[in-house]
């Protein structure tokens, strides 16, 4: 039995139909049978019967049962989780345990979820492939010598599986939405702030989000309904009162305010498959009556450039705690201080972290840091302020999720780091400016492929984000 949403999971365990260790049981085989995926880095099998078997003993008892009662789920190796391994997967911290769980392991748990397992990665959330893990890369289960996507691919490919019912991922530039594109699931990065980040070990502070993978809307409306609101431990953390939005999944009885950029449509690596079906879904829409607006936005070419000058000054700053001295992985070849430094970064980061450490200390450094950081400061303000004007005047921007389907591990073409980051184009502008964003699994490309449309709102609001994806996904799958 393949448990693909919660809420009937939850139904048939309330009806006596199955069980919390049944479907522990279930997904553990299901891992077994899929280690070709390398998807999970560490399967807690023992762990998470032994929790089952409790919310089991409880339910029988009577006993109320949390919101995730016996939801099965997985999580990226960036979430701490007390007495768990958590590497970023990264040497750097290999071998290191988890003092204590962050703030969304916490409330999920306290709902009562199972935590099956911590799943592969790009290192630190490096990447858009999950070909820079220090474990190996993660296969794509559609097809597997394609990439899944990054960063948080193992997520993306677990739920695709059938590995778990939901997962945690961790979204900076689109490192939840990306891989959910390629991987034919439900990626939801919130607004900044709605989730707290305590326990998400940093990659670039003001753009990291904790982020769901699902096979569709209610889970991961609950997940976020969960894991959302203010937290003493994160001053980003927002203190907006957070809706109920899993029993907010109805759209009202009126057209869809809904804006594009042609410039997105337009862009000439953009696949012609992917355009056209997008195209298609815009007329659809256009002709049930609902409100389709073409808007120009001529700074596409410089989303990208923007966010990894921001996103690696960051990422240079929150790296630097990594030393060899305090934890983590320690050189065996140093024999002084210098070394100790020199030598444990060098062979416990990859070359993709390498690489942005090294791209963020030169635009902060005293020479460059007005012409590279501070511009890119001001260039996020107007980008900012450019979807801000398109929220006054419509509930929703849509664009694709990817220029283009899952493409094969390896690629030489995406062994250049700009080609690399230029595949992020569309997804990167949602975390510059903080607002929420979804793809959905509504297309399959003609070589067999799945890819995903990209739907963003307002600030906070989750609540119309999500009901206008359940409409869509229970009206415009089939294209």
């Amino acid at each position: 039995m393949r448990y693909t949403q919660y809420r009937h999971f939850s139904a048939q365990l309330q009806n006596g139909e199955t069980s919390c260790v049944a479907a522990v049981t279930h997904y553990l085989q299901a891992i077994a049978n899929s280690q070709n995926l390398n998807a999970f880095l560490e399967v807690f099998a023992d762990e998470s019967l032994h929790r089952a078997a409790q919310l089991d003993a409880e339910r029988a008892s009577g006993k109320p049962t949390g919101k995730l009662h016996g939801m099965v789920v997985a999580i990226k190796d960036v979430l701490c989780y007390k007495g768990h391994r958590v590497t970023a997967a990264s040497r750097i911290l290999e071998g290191f345990t988890s003092l204590y769980s962050a703030t969304a392991i916490e409330r999920i748990l306290a709902e009562g979820a199972i935590i099956i397992g911590r799943l592969n990665c790009d290192e630190f959330a490096m990447g858009s492939t999950n070909e820079n893990s220090a474990y190996g890369n993660v296969c794509n289960a559609a097809d597997t010598t394609k990439v899944p996507g990054g960063s948080s691919g193992g997520s993306a490919v677990a739920v695709q599986a059938g590995l778990c019912m939901a997962a945690l991922g961790s979204d900076t530039g689109g490192s939840v939405r990306q891989p959910a594109s390629f991987c034919n699931v439900v990626g939801v990065k919130p607004t900044y702030g709605r989730i707290s980040r305590h326990g998400l070990i940093a990659y670039a502070s003001s753009f990291d989000q904790i982020g769901t993978l699902t096979t569709n809307i209610p889970d991961a409306a609950l997940l976020l309904e969960v894991m959302a609101g203010h937290d003493d431990f994160d001053a980003t953390a927002s203190a907006m009162p957070v809706q109920p939005y899993s029993q907010l999944l109805q759209l009202p009885d009126e057209p869809l305010q809904l804006a594009y950029f042609e410039e997105t449509i337009a862009h000439p690596g953009l696949d012609p498959e992917i355009k056209q079906q997008t195209q298609q879904l815009l007329h659809s829409l256009s002709a049930q009556g609902h409100t389709v607006t073409p808007l120009r936005f001529p700074y596409l070419d410089y989303v990208v450039p923007t966010y990894y000058i921001l996103t690696t000054a960051e990422a240079s700053a929150n790296l630097q705690r990594y030393d060899g001295i305090r934890y983590g992985y320690r050189s065996p070849d140093a024999h002084n201080l210098e070394e100790v430094y020199t030598l444990s970064r060098t062979q416990g980061f990859g070359k993709e972290v390498k690489r942005r450490i090294m791209l963020g200390t030169f635009v902060l450094s005293s020479g460059y840091y007005n012409a590279y950081y501070a511009k890119a400061q001001r260039v996020r303000r107007l980008l900012k302020n450019a979807v801000n004007d398109v929220f006054a005047q419509r509930h929703l921007l849509l664009m694709p999720t990817t220029p283009t389907t899952a493409f094969n591990l390896g690629d030489k073409a995406y062994q250049n780091p700009i080609t690399m980051y230029l595949s992020d184009i569309y997804t990167v502008l949602a975390n510059l400016a903080g607002v929420p964003a979804v793809s959905l699994p509504l297309f399959t490309h003609s070589n067999g492929l799945p890819f995903g449309v990209q739907l963003m709102s307002p600030y906070f609001k989750e609540a119309n984000l999500l009901a206008t994806s359940q409409w869509l996904m229970q009206h415009h799958t089939a294209h």
